[in-house]
């Protein structure tokens, strides 16, 4: 008797520090939470403002971001202003990894004279490294970029030290939801969103979509409902996918939108899977919460509207995270069978 209490409170131990006990929704969203967090700076150039600002804007992550002009120096030469959009973000709870991986899928880096229709120097596309770390982080990510030939072409984004950010007038700050007609009608001629699409493929709500209640509580096991529906916690290392080492992806077990890869997946002695960093941040939600007396980050799918697990800041590089998941919340796909199960569109992440 006992040792079956002792064994009760070391898991509740366990669970609290190393990943989820009871989640809790009474955090809201990140974004809440984050204004007191020691904050950095992510600069980035990717043609127009307005569809860069509305972009990283509706990433859920990042405190802030501003629309303007950045200029910095690269091989001993000025980049001139060009349109920018400053991030402001917590480390802790979005790596520049992160935002890195966003930022290439948000415009075509091979135009070297401009932004889809929109030409000239001041829109060709730059990241402005604030540090040494980006700076490291941004060539490594040009280079992934560059040997995996996901854009068929050369990539002619430079990569610059910082200089300034100088933020346009506020009525051109988030011009996406002032004046949306107008922006996207210009969005939409540009060719902007074609591009993307032919590139990483549809990534939209009605590809993943989340089924209704009652057909979940007949799909799902009792451990999967219970973790995806209702904040549960699932036991640490006897769980599917704590030691699983093959090659492949983990999509979410409701909605089926890809979530974490195998190559971002770590032993981190918890006892649930591990990873450094989503595929794409666009189908993460993080979320504060302040449960069982402190606070952390959660991590729910974003159409699923999944419960995941928590994201903590003592993970490996690249991104310093650890993104500590249930496993009763994911499906695994091998990377052989990525087609047959219709994720043909993220091959790119094995070259």
């Amino acid at each position: 008797m006992k040792i079956r209490l002792l064994a009760v409170i070391l898991f509740a131990a366990a669970a609290t520090i190393a990943c989820s006990a009871e989640e809790g929704r009474n955090g809201g969203t990140l974004r809440d939470g984050q204004r007191d967090a020691h904050l950095l700076k992510a600069t980035f150039a990717g043609g127009c403002y307005w569809c860069m600002d509305a972009a990283f804007d509706g990433l859920n992550g990042p405190a802030e971001v501003i629309s303007g002009y950045a200029e910095g120096e690269a091989g001993g030469k000025s980049t001139g202003r060009v349109e920018a959009v400053q991030i402001l973000y917590d480390p802790a709870v979005i790596s520049y990894s992160e935002l890195l991986d966003y930022y290439w899928k948000q415009f075509d880096p091979t135009d070297a004279g401009g932004s889809f229709y929109d030409r000239g120097t001041k829109y060709m596309s730059h990241i402005f490294y604030h540090d040494a770390a980006q700076k490291v982080l941004a060539e490594k990510s040009k280079h992934r970029w560059e040997k995996a030939r996901i854009f068929g072409k050369p990539i002619a984004t430079k990569i610059a030290a910082f200089g300034s950010f100088t933020p346009v007038d506020d009525s051109e700050q988030h011009f996406y939801k002032k004046d949306p007609s107008r922006y996207y009608s210009y969005r939409k001629a540009s060719g902007r969103d074609e591009y993307i699409r032919g590139v990483w493929g549809d990534i939209g709500i009605k590809k993943y979509p989340r089924p209704p209640l009652a057909e979940l509580r007949k799909r799902l096991t009792p451990l999967q409902f219970s973790v995806t529906q209702e904040d549960g916690t699932e036991r640490p290392f006897a769980n599917e996918y704590n030691g699983n080492h093959r090659a492949g992806i983990y999509v979410d077990i409701v909605s089926g939108e890809p979530l974490f890869s195998s190559t971002d997946k770590f032993e981190s002695g918890t006892g649930w899977p591990s990873f450094t960093k989503p595929i794409d941040p666009r189908f993460i939600v993080r979320r504060t919460d302040r449960s069982i007396g402190m606070t952390r980050v959660e991590v729910r799918s974003r159409y699923g509207n999944s419960h995941l697990g928590h994201v903590f800041n003592d993970g490996p590089a690249p991104t310093g995270l650890r993104y500590c998941i249930n496993s009763a919340s994911l499906r695994f796909i091998a990377k052989d069978d990525l087609t047959k199960e219709g994720y043909g569109d993220f091959r790119w992440i094995f070259k």
